[in-house]
């Protein structure tokens, strides 16, 4: 098994880290032509995508890194044409969500239920009772997570399957014939003692994923 972490290797430690928990040769890259033979594509956290590639201004988005915003939706158009399975994270879920045409709030009135002081603030959510995360973790789940944006307008084919009760902000999408799954919180650095999420659920989630599309049968209703 083969993971591309799609990001500058400097601010993908964590990420790194965690997935090598996995039976899998992690690599990083910037390349998208380096996609090819992989089987998982990773898009991390970090940053605030470019308002322009959501047909808007600048309405509080920050830590910009244009480059790097046109080089992970390559990769995700990428992993699309090879059937290559997509997790993002944070940021990579809403890069998910814009790549396929859907929109940002740039800065949430309620950031301080979902970051503390530029670090992680857990907080509970609730979970589609038809979705692969309530087989993995049931109807309420505490989450870790550290952002002001959020998912807005759904792209074509996403459907919500998580959200935080008290602002309604989205906290995981999939889409709905193809294996790609976004997180708004951040698995590679939960705390086990403040939540009962653990990495095995999700990593079995994953590996099926790849297991179903190397046969080349996408699974249906992934919801």
């Amino acid at each position: 098994m083969k993971i591309a972490i799609f990001g500058r290797e400097e601010n993908l430690q964590n990420y790194i880290r965690y997935f090598t928990r996995l039976p899998a040769l992690v690599v990083t890259t910037l390349n998208p032509s380096e996609l090819s033979g992989c089987d998982l594509l990773i898009l991390p956290g970090g940053g605030d995508i470019t308002p322009a590639f959501f047909g808007e201004c600048n309405n509080g988005s920050r830590d910009i890194d244009t480059e790097l915003d046109i080089l992970q939706f390559q990769a995700f158009e990428a992993a699309m044409q090879l059937a290559i399975p997509v997790l993002g994270i944070c940021k990579g879920m809403q890069v998910i969500n814009v790549a396929l045409g859907g929109t940002i709030t740039q800065d949430l009135p309620t950031s301080s239920i979902h970051q503390y002081q530029n670090g992680d603030q857990y907080h509970e959510t609730i979970v589609s009772e038809s979705s692969c995360l309530y087989e993995l973790y049931g109807r309420t789940v505490l989450v870790n997570s550290a952002h002001h944006q959020a998912v807005n307008r759904l792209g074509r084919g996403l459907i919500a399957i998580q959200w935080c009760p008290i602002d309604g902000c989205v906290e995981a999408i999939v889409h709905d014939t193809l294996p790609i799954l976004g997180l708004q919180w951040h698995p590679e650095r939960l705390d086990a003692k403040r939540t009962s999420m653990n990495d095995h659920a999700l990593f079995s989630l994953i590996s099926s994923w790849i297991y179903i599309s190397r046969l080349h049968k996408y699974p249906k209703g992934l919801s």
